[in-house]
């Protein structure tokens, strides 16, 4: 099923003005949906623009895993929050929504590359921790990734981007 944004003067629809929200968020929400019953999630995050996908770590057992193993689709949501404006009755921020179907890499060359879009994503300096990356520790730990399929922005009409 298709929607279009509404507000068409809040809608963010140059591709690159998307991506850089990725870019710059640092976690990201993703709802999923088992058996009728939804589940809300938020995750520390490394978009990988090259691939248009969303890498997270979890652990390996819980409900979000029982979830996407039931159902892989998810859709997501990165948030740039800008603050409340107190005396306007207004909020700046800038928004995209995404969906796609998560897979549980296995490789360990795959993990190893997700890990370090992450760290890159998240970290300030990401080299020294990139050097000392365990493959050992890192073959044990689950890695997902959001291959996206859909993605839509917006933005408060003050924001700039």
């Amino acid at each position: 099923m298709s929607y279009h944004v509404r507000r068409k003067d809040l809608e963010i629809a140059d591709k690159s003005a998307l991506t850089k929200v990725m870019r710059t968020a640092k976690y990201v929400t993703i709802a999923m949906c088992s058996g009728n019953q939804p589940y809300l999630v938020s995750l520390s995050q490394g978009y990988d623009e090259e691939h248009n996908c969303v890498y997270f770590h979890c652990f390996p057992e819980g409900k979000k895993i029982e979830y996407l193993k039931s159902n892989n689709t998810v859709w997501g949501q990165a948030i740039i929050d800008k603050g409340y404006i107190y005396g306007e009755c207004d909020h700046h921020y800038v928004s995209v929504h995404f969906s796609g179907k998560v897979t549980f890499l296995e490789s360990i060359e795959e993990k190893r590359q997700a890990v370090i879009c992450m760290m890159k994503h998240l970290e300030k300096d990401p080299e020294p921790l990139i050097s000392k990356l365990n493959l050992e520790k890192l073959s044990r730990t689950t890695i997902g990734r959001i291959d996206i399929e859909v993605m839509t922005g917006l933005k408060s009409k003050k924001v700039s981007m």
